[in-house]
């Protein structure tokens, strides 16, 4: 193999401390055009297959191939449909048919460039392709940056609902290039800041408060303030994911807005009319809502959640969100089809205010059903 440029030093290292699993998340810019000497210790022959969508493909992929070039390393690429349809069992056979094509064997490596769609799907065919392959995410989006590229989730949609098969699978590097973020449009963009909020609101309320002095330049383009608030998000994802890789305990924090935000997506069947961190989004401010509402925090933080999200140019209430909704009960229902629901009871994530999120199972049904009914109602 041709010898490697050296890694930049500039960029950042969060460690994810998972013993035999260890693995490094490298955040900076330009990590795309450098790739192959990102990588090159990683491979045992110089060569990779990568698996992106199309719009990725057109903005990411050629800086991708020539960064792995320039290292040496022969490289091949699947180029999926763009989109949350993609995520399902018709392109996951797809995907796995070509990289046993390629002849792909254990010790290989898959590159999965693209945004959460691309990392779930692609990491789910890493991990039951030969009883599990290595594969390194490419995050080119924020909120798979900051989120869905970090902690070995993987796994696809069913008409059920939403990353019901999967497997817990990591990554064997993570290159968030900060760059790539500057190609996102606006909307993408914010959408995933929603999960970089989630990260202050569950625990670490000095973030939050950084996020509500930056957010607004860190939105409109500064490196820098991205480059922080990625590492800051990784570095928490990745303390909580030590603690609790499959999610038995403190993982589920990591589900903060979620609940709401699931059943949200299941209800404008999963299309353009919100995007995931919107729904996280939302769902954050309800969250803080029902924590109030049961007495759990003070009544001004739902307000200060709700005046951030809005700060941010970011839907904030279910009266953002186009189109039609079903009532509470219905929403309610799709709540229970959520990952989340243990023994038949919903569990969610409730503040006891900024920065201190925990999980229970303990909240009456009647109270979430008002605060729908409420919030419905405010759509007019």
């Amino acid at each position: 193999m041709t010898q490697a440029t050296a890694i930049d030093p500039a960029a950042d290292t969060v460690h994810v401390p998972l013993g035999a699993r260890a693995y490094d998340v490298r955040i900076g810019t330009g990590l795309i055009d450098r790739a192959g000497a990102e990588i090159a210790d990683l491979l045992p022959r110089p060569r990779v297959v990568v698996v992106t969508d199309a719009t990725v493909a057109e903005a990411q992929l050629p800086a991708l191939e020539t960064g792995l070039a320039a290292a040496g390393i022969d490289s091949e690429a699947l180029v999926l449909p763009a989109g949350e349809a993609t995520k399902g069992w018709a392109e996951l056979t797809r995907t796995v048919e070509w990289l046993l094509d390629r002849k792909v064997e254990r010790r290989d490596v898959v590159v999965a460039l693209g945004g959460g769609v691309i990392g779930d799907l692609v990491g789910f065919a890493a991990a039951i392709l030969r009883r599990g392959v290595r594969f390194v995410q490419v995050p080119t989006t924020l909120l798979a940056q900051v989120d869905s590229s970090v902690g070995g989730k993987t796994g696809i949609n069913t008409r059920h609902g939403k990353n019901l098969v999967g497997a817990f699978h990591q990554p064997a590097r993570v290159l968030a290039d900060i760059a790539a973020l500057e190609t996102l449009p606006a909307r993408d963009f914010r959408a995933g800041y929603g999960e970089v909020m989630k990260y202050g609101l569950l625990g670490d309320a000095a973030f939050f408060e950084w996020l509500e002095r930056q957010g607004p330049a860190l939105a409109e383009g500064d490196t820098a303030l991205r480059a922080q608030a990625v590492r800051r998000s990784v570095e928490m994802k990745a303390e909580i994911v030590v603690r609790d890789e499959t999610e038995q305990g403190d993982r589920a924090l990591l589900n903060l807005g979620h609940t709401f935000c699931h059943a949200l997506e299941a209800a404008t069947g999963y299309s353009d009319r919100l995007l995931h961190g919107e729904g996280v989004g939302i769902g954050c401010a309800l969250a803080f809502a029902l924590s109030a509402r049961l007495g759990l925090c003070p009544q001004e933080d739902p307000s200060r959640v709700a005046a951030h999200l809005s700060a941010m140019g970011m839907r904030a209430t279910l009266a953002d969100i186009p189109g039609d909704l079903p009532d509470a009960d219905a929403l309610l229902d799709l709540m229970g089809q959520d990952k989340k629901v243990v023994d038949g009871r919903l569990r969610f994530v409730l503040a006891r205010g900024i920065g201190d999120a925990f999980v229970t199972a303990d909240v009456p049904r009647e109270a979430v059903h008002a605060l729908l009914t409420e919030a419905l109602a405010a759509r007019g």
